[in-house]
């Protein structure tokens, strides 16, 4: 959803709050491409600080299908997020790359909000996915999902350099 911003640029002190809904409906990057199952609206908050600087607050969150680290199988993740962003208007875009503020969620007075969020949702991404704590994975030789049961494969060593020292220990065992 696209935000024009020239009225509230005009009106130094004016604050105008405004609660837009995401058009966003998957996240891609360089990780895969990921469904949103379920967004809330923004709560987003703009406000004219003064000599054409506009502050950006507000939060949200979002519902992502991730699968899980271990055993592949979707996990549904809920990212919140929170936008803290000062916009000085005074710059032109080629001053905001040149200061490397590239921000490309804003054109000229026009607010992207798909794009902020999107930007706000990758950061808060999370670094792993696990559907539960004792995720036991997937079979490597066979791919069963370990959690359903064991697949029935003869388990090897998990280090082929470690074979010799398992069968010593499995002789072990059988006495």
């Amino acid at each position: 959803m696209q935000i024009h911003l020239s009225d509230i640029i005009e009106s130094e002190g004016k604050v105008v709050q405004i609660t837009p809904e995401l058009e966003l409906d998957k996240i891609s990057f360089q990780l895969g491409e990921y469904q949103l199952i379920d967004k809330t609206p923004v709560s987003l908050t703009i406000a004219n600080t003064g000599n054409k600087v506009l502050e950006l607050t507000g939060n949200g969150s979002v519902t992502v299908g991730i699968p899980c680290d271990r055993c592949l199988e979707q996990v549904l993740v809920e990212i919140p997020y929170s936008i803290e962003r000062k916009l000085d208007m005074k710059q032109s875009d080629e001053d905001r790359v040149e200061d490397l503020d590239e921000n490309d969620y804003l054109t000229g007075t026009d607010l992207d909000v798909d794009r902020l969020v999107y930007l706000e949702v990758l950061m808060n991404w999370p670094l792993k996915v696990l559907c539960r704590e004792d995720c036991k994975g997937i079979c490597s030789q066979c791919g069963k999902n370990l959690n359903d049961g064991p697949c029935g494969c003869a388990e090897e060593p998990k280090d082929p350099r470690m074979a010799a020292i398992s069968d010593i220990f499995s002789k072990f065992k059988e006495v």
